[in-house]
């Protein structure tokens, strides 16, 4: 049984277990259309320093949540895209609800109004998860890119916040 779950930020000396749970990612060929984890300079770079989070217990890491820009133009400052993982082998303990949760509330402290997320359909998993905490289909991109030489659809979900002024 895992002891206590704390939800963190994330810091560089992070990225060796951060990045190894995006690898098992990778290989389920259901998390992303990436066929690599990057390097940490290249991660860095495209992720809000402000909403990278992890999920540690005794000092490793189970999970990992950050957010990206979805655009350079200062109308769309306030939208970022989600990225989530957890360890196949912490699925199913709350991991990524507590993860996802922690990410909400930290990307409205920072004026973020839409959080998106692409997941393909066949991650059943990740779309209940983003469900659960009010992001909803706002599309379905069919045959947006291609994997091994197949083809993939991606789920469009958005997360409208209540709390950051948008009304």
């Amino acid at each position: 049984m895992d002891r206590t779950i704390h939800i963190d930020k994330m810091f560089s000396k992070d990225w060796e277990q951060v990045r190894e749970i995006y690898l098992e990612g990778i290989t389920t060929g259901n998390a992303t259309f990436q066929k690599d984890a990057p390097s940490w300079q290249e991660w860095d770079n495209g992720h809000i320093l402000e909403c990278r989070l992890v999920a540690r217990s005794e000092g490793k890491i189970l999970g990992w949540a950050a957010l990206s820009a979805i655009s350079s133009r200062c109308v769309y400052a306030g939208v970022a895209e989600v990225s989530i993982y957890v360890s196949p082998s912490k699925k199913g303990k709350g991991i990524g609800s507590s993860i996802l949760e922690s990410l909400i509330k930290t990307s409205e402290q920072n004026g973020i109004w839409t959080l998106q997320a692409g997941i393909f359909p066949e991650n059943t998993s990740s779309l209940k998860l983003h469900n659960k905490y009010g992001f909803r289909e706002v599309g379905r991109r069919e045959r947006i890119g291609k994997m091994d030489g197949v083809w993939r659809d991606v789920i469009l979900l958005e997360r409208r916040s209540t709390k950051v002024g948008i009304n």
